[in-house]
């Protein structure tokens, strides 16, 4: 009798082996910002996590992400200033909450419920805000966040650097009173490096070009020349000062206490 073939095995259809990635969507609370400490972690992974993804909020990076944010810590005193981005990020890990100034009051808004309040703002005063476009609509940029695990200021003193140089003398040639951009500028020893003049807020000012070849490796009195106003060390960064004379950060002068207080931009 002649033997049957025998018939091949076929593979199940529809069987996957090997591992895959994991679309639960399910994020680590281990992985949260601690008390101590407000850096971002690899933001543009930040910025997808599921806060942001519930509000339908998936940023495209854009200039609103640029503008300026005031950081409180957890009982309301000014830490520092950073982007807007860092403060999503911030908000989206619930690490942080929205204080919104309204007519003299302030109210606390969590990451979801200030994109929901955003459409009302975007309708009725667009002009008052920066925005960030996100895949489903326009989230406004808060003004104001407060850290909601984070009771520290950071150390209260000014970095000493050319941009905070020129933010304190407001890009003015502190020679011949004359304003100028920044390409335009440059950083002048009131006492010469040559006669041992130190690196210090007291002893740097702006100075024009013109204004810098003619004093050379002179001080001003051996030059036969006279500062505008006498340099001094800010109490707080300089660049603050220039950002509250605009009228949409007008809401951080309350929390910014230039007695006691200095804001850090980081």
């Amino acid at each position: 009798m002649a033997r049957r073939p025998k018939a091949s095995k076929s593979k199940r259809p529809g069987k996957r082996t090997g591992s895959g990635k994991n679309r639960s969507g399910k994020t680590n609370a281990g992985n949260g910002i601690g008390a101590h400490s407000i850096d971002d972690q690899n933001p543009d992974h930040i910025l997808g996590t599921s806060a942001l993804s519930a509000a339908g909020a998936l940023p495209t990076f854009n200039d609103g992400l640029a503008a300026k944010v005031l950081v409180l810590n957890r009982n309301y005193l000014a830490s520092r200033v950073i982007s807007a981005k860092r403060a999503f990020i911030l908000l989206a890990r619930e690490a942080a909450e929205v204080i919104h100034a309204d007519d003299g009051s302030f109210a606390n808004y969590d990451f979801i419920t200030w994109a929901e309040l955003s459409q009302l703002q975007k309708e009725f005063e667009p002009d008052n805000y920066d925005w960030v476009k996100t895949v489903r609509f326009e989230i406004a940029v808060p003004r104001i966040i407060r850290l909601t695990g984070y009771d520290k200021l950071p150390q209260q003193r000014v970095k000493l650097n050319r941009r905070n140089l020129f933010a304190r003398d407001h890009n003015q040639c502190q020679y011949c009173g004359s304003r100028f951009p920044t390409s335009e500028l440059s950083i002048d020893h009131v006492v010469p490096r040559t006669q041992s003049g130190p690196d210090t807020w007291t002893n740097l000012v702006c100075s024009c070009i013109r204004c810098n070849s003619r004093k050379g490796g002179r001080t001003p009195t051996q030059a036969n020349m006279k500062l505008i106003r006498k340099p001094i060390q800010p109490k707080r960064n300089p660049l603050i000062s220039v950002k509250l004379t605009n009228e949409k950060y007008a809401s951080w002068k309350v929390f910014l206490d230039e007695a006691y207080w200095s804001v850090e931009l980081r």
